[in-house]
This record gives structure tokens, C-alpha cells and sequence, in this order.
């Protein structure tokens, strides 16, 4: 089976992210505390999100079409969960409310540098049962995105995308042990976060890193997104890896800003933009979410995201091949 999106360039993307949905309540406070004591934030608020359903939320900013996979308990939590991902504009008619089992919640603090100190519980009754996917399931998507949440799920997913014909993405987040090696070998794109990709690798130069992991998972297109050092990634075609800085700003709110990214990929990626202009969107989309307080909801809008590029191109770097430690510029 194969997906017909080149047939219909003009065509709206639709993807399907797979995993996260929480309610998350954001205290937003002056310092990190540091020992024991009383924090008074100055600002608070909840909002449903979670890795696959930021994303989701990230590509209906774009004006691409997303639904979301996920499981949320039988509770006013979940309800909660439900309808503010609805009112958001992404499809969640394949939710499941599980009866007995508690919906995810977070707690999270956010300082005035943007960082973030984050408290989950995720209930594992929410993914007792576990659905079986198709190729045929995943007939009317143009790309899937599965989080590290739900990897049974998730494992599923990628293997049925594949099927499909269409790109099977895995957001390689830090995850228990042995979570991303069972679910890579299924993705044809991997993009990591930073911790993850130095837990996988065992290694902390970024060069290194991309190689090894590319190395081990050599059927999937590898990314690793490391903040503020900008994202890495393989060109399989030229045999080397690639380096685009990160956007100059300051930082209110990170939280998201990795989903944001994951998003803006997924869609790019399904509309068949060139890689270096996914990695430039993706990236940008990022940065715009982190100077905006409130999670999920900074992820900008196509002409903000456009807006923001006509003043940032930055020159994508040719680090290295596998076999030379040669640099170059790109032209």
C-alpha cells in the first residue's frame, strides 16, 4: 500500500500523533527553588498537552490537519483533557477512556530564564489494552508521529505507517530503558532530544553522536535537537552530518518547545519540503514557542513562523563524513 499525496501537492497534510495527553498546570515563578519552603508563583495555568499532543496542536497551528492516539481515564481529568485538545482544533475521536485508570497530570514550575522543573504521573492502567493498527487504519494520514509514552502503541503505529507507505516518526525523548531501541528499528526518522540521543549513544560530542546513533539505526533519517547549540542531523545522500544553529533569543517558557519541533517536522516532512527547510521551520517554530509563556500555546501560526524566517538564514554547516573529520560551509 501506498500513500498518493504526490498526486495532490496543494492538498492539506493531515498527521497522526500517537502517545502524551496530560493536564498540565504551569506555575510560572521568579527562581528555581532550590530546598524546602513555600514557592508563590505569580502566574498559573492549565492546559491540556503532552509530547504527541503538542505536536498535534503544533501542526493545526501550521494549518496542517492532526489527530491524536492516547488513552485518558474515565474522569473529569480526562473530559478536561478531551475538549480542550477538540476546542484546539485536533481531532481526538480515537481517545480512549479507560475506565479505572487515572488521567496524566503534571505539575510544573517555570522560571524567568524559561526553564522548567516538571512533576508527571501517568497512571500505567491507561495502556492495559492496546489496540491493533493496520496499514489500512492509516489510510487517510500523510504522516504519523508517535511519542515514547505508549510504546506498545507506538511500535504498532510506525509498523503500519511503514506498510503505508508514509513517514513513520519517532520522537526519541528520554525514555525507561530499552524503550527507544525497541521502537527506532521501526521509524524511517528518528529526531532525539539531546538527553535522550547521550543516553543511547553513550556519548557527548554531537558529531559523534549523530554517527554512532546513525550507525545503529542506519534505516532511519537522524536528528538530535540540543537547544540552544541548535539540531544535528545525517544527509544520508552527501554522507555526512549537518549542523544548523539555533535561533538568538530569550528564552520565557521551554516547555513544548521539543513537541513544537516534532510537529513542525511532521508536517514539513509530509507536505515533502527539502530537508534543510524542515530544519530551518522546525527549528524557528521552536524558538518562537520558547518567548512565550504557557506550554503548547506559543506554537506559532504559518505566517508567523514565515514572518520569522525573512529575518533568519543562517548558513547550514557540512560538519564531517563518516570517514574524513573535514569541515566545510554549505552553500
Amino acid at each position: 500500500m501506498t500513500n498518493t499525496a504526490d498526486d495532490q501537492p496543494g492538498r492539506v497534510r493531515h498527521v497522526l500523533c500517537v502517545g502524551a495527553a496530560v493536564l498540565d498546570t504551569l506555575f510560572r515563578v521568579r527562581t528555581m527553588p532550590t530546598g524546602q519552603g513555600k514557592v508563590l508563583p505569580y502566574e498559573m495555568l492549565q492546559i491540556a498537552e503532552g509530547m504527541a499532543s503538542s505536536a498535534a496542536f503544533a501542526v493545526t497551528r501550521l494549518g496542517g490537519k492532526a489527530s491524536l492516539w492516547g488513552a485518558v481515564g474515565n474522569d473529569d481529568t480526562g473530559a478536561r483533557i478531551v475538549s480542550d485538545l477538540q476546542a484546539s482544533g485536533v481531532n481526538t475521536n480515537q481517545m480512549r477512556r479507560v475506565d479505572g485508570a487515572r488521567s496524566a497530570l503534571s505539575t510544573i514550575l517555570i522560571d524567568d530564564d524559561g526553564e522548567r522543573l516538571i512533576v508527571p504521573f501517568y497512571d500505567r492502567r491507561l495502556h492495559d489494552v492496546v489496540p491493533f493498527v493496520s496499514a489500512e487504519d492509516l489510510a487517510d494520514f500523510d504522516a504519523v508521529l508517535v511519542d515514547v509514552r505508549w510504546p506498545q502503541l507506538a511500535q504498532q503505529t510506525l509498523r503500519a505507517a511503514q506498510q503505508a507507505g508514509i513517514p513513520a516518526i519517532l520522537d526519541g525523548d528520554v525514555a525507561p530503558d530499552g524503550i527507544i531501541e525497541m521502537l527506532a528499528p521501526s521509524a524511517t526518522h528518528i529526531v532525539f532530544s539531546q538527553p535522550a540521543a547521550e543516553r543511547v549513544s553513550g556519548l557527548n560530542d554531537p558529531l559523534a553522536i549523530v554517527i554512532a546513533l546513525k550507525e545503529r539505526f542506519s534505516q532511519a533519517f537522524i536528528s538530535v535537537t540540543m537547544g540552544e547549540k541548535g539540531c544535528y542531523w545525517f544527509d544520508g545522500k552527501r554522507g555526512l552530518v549537518r549542523h544548523l544553529q539555533a535561533p538568538r533569543i530569550k528564552a520565557v517558557d521551554t516547555l513544548a518547545a521539543g513537541d513544537i519541533f516534532h510537529g513542525t517536522f511532521a508536517l514539513t516532512l509530509a507536505e515533502q519540503m527539502p530537508m534543510e527547510e524542515i530544519m530551518r521551520l522546525s527549528s524557528m517554530a521552536a524558538a518562537i514557542k520558547c518567548q512565550r509563556f504557557g506550554g503548547r500555546i506559543g506554537a506559532p501560526t504559518r505566517p508567523e513562523l514565515h514572518a520569522a524566517l525573512a529575518d533568519w538564514q543562517p548558513a547550514v554547516v557540512d560538519m564531517s563524513s563518516r570517514n574524513s573529520p573535514d569541515t566545510e560551509i554549505s552553500s
